[in-house]
């Protein structure tokens, strides 16, 4: 490649964290192949040729390849409503099931990835069921945009296997993630919306939440397999938290998977209030369709986001 100090893979690091967090469902697991994506580039880069691949192209090779390796054997990871029928019991034991390799959420602000509409958590969580080449071909073709001919290359097979295995992957998926329906956080009207779910929260206001709540809502709440179908299942439980944790919440904006999201400050006894969730959401036609609530602290910690909020904090806010 020539000299060390012409070798420069780091501006490639958040686009193949992307990558890799589409093709495991996890973001603590596509740091950690990135990182071993970049190393094996680094140890390998005297046999780089310029000539067959730009740096990008031959550092996704590597990276598919560490994918590839990472998925033998292993387990897909899904979201509760990808795995057994919603409930209609408000007041269900909310038992974690920490067998389960749950998808992960994607922290927006840790990197600056430009395509994010394929990072959504429904496009991510139905990816996970296709076969792990049918997967890549699907995520290098569609949404990083590579000729048939340089994801053959990356894989070490032919155009004509690249384009069966495109074909079969989109028709697994035909139907996931209607993008036409689905806008943007930055949206004024579903930023609105979940300013509103913010205030309503806050509140406690059940009702409230309610009527900002698609008739169909889903809210399901990984590690517990748990996860409830229509605005007034979500009403009831939502009512069996505020009995359990008590009100004056505290919520934060901040996004996800290029999806709207809030984090949920739980009251404490003593004053203040300590992070209890992050909350992802999708707003379809003004309301809000998905709710998907992450309690699990490694996931909290990946976004970075302050474990508390002193009670004088909040004074100065208000």
């Amino acid at each position: 490649m020539g000299h060390d100090d012409q070798v420069d893979f780091e501006p490639y690091r958040g686009e193949l964290v992307a990558y890799c967090y589409r093709m495991l469902g996890s973001f603590h697991e596509a740091e950690d192949l990135a990182q071993e994506t970049l190393l094996r580039g680094w140890k390998a880069r005297d046999r780089y040729d310029p000539a067959r691949a730009s740096v990008r192209t031959w550092l996704y090779r590597i990276a598919t390849n560490v994918c590839l390796t990472a998925l033998e054997g292993s387990r897909r990871r899904p979201l509760p409503s990808g795995l057994g029928v919603p409930s209609d019991d408000p007041g269900a034991p909310l038992v974690p099931a920490l067998d389960v390799p749950w998808l992960e959420p994607f922290p927006d602000a840790r990197f600056d990835v430009e395509v994010r509409a394929d990072l959504r958590l429904a496009w991510v969580a139905a990816v996970q069921v296709l076969p792990a080449r049918q997967r890549a071909v699907l995520v290098l073709r569609e949404v990083l945009a590579f000729t048939a001919a340089e994801v053959a290359e990356q894989l070490g097979t032919t155009v004509a296997a690249v384009n069966s295995a495109l074909q079969r992957a989109r028709a697994a998926l035909a139907g996931v993630g209607d993008a036409g329906a689905v806008t943007e956080p930055d949206d004024p009207e579903v930023r609105a919306v979940i300013q509103r779910y913010m205030r309503a929260f806050e509140a406690a206001d059940v009702p409230a939440l309610v009527r900002l709540l698609a008739d169909d809502a889903v809210m399901e709440m990984p590690p517990v397999p748990l996860w409830y179908q229509g605005s007034r299942n979500y009403g009831r439980f939502m009512a069996r938290v505020f009995t359990m944790r008590g009100t004056g919440w505290c919520m934060r904006e901040l996004t996800a998977n290029g999806q709207p999201a809030l984090a949920a400050y739980a009251p404490e006894p003593g004053g203040g209030h300590r992070l209890h969730t992050l909350q992802v959401f999708t707003v379809a036609d003004g309301r809000v369709a998905h709710n998907v609530v992450f309690a699990d602290p490694r996931i909290l910690d990946a976004f970075e986001l302050p474990r508390e909020i002193p009670a004088s904090e909040l004074r100065r806010e208000r």
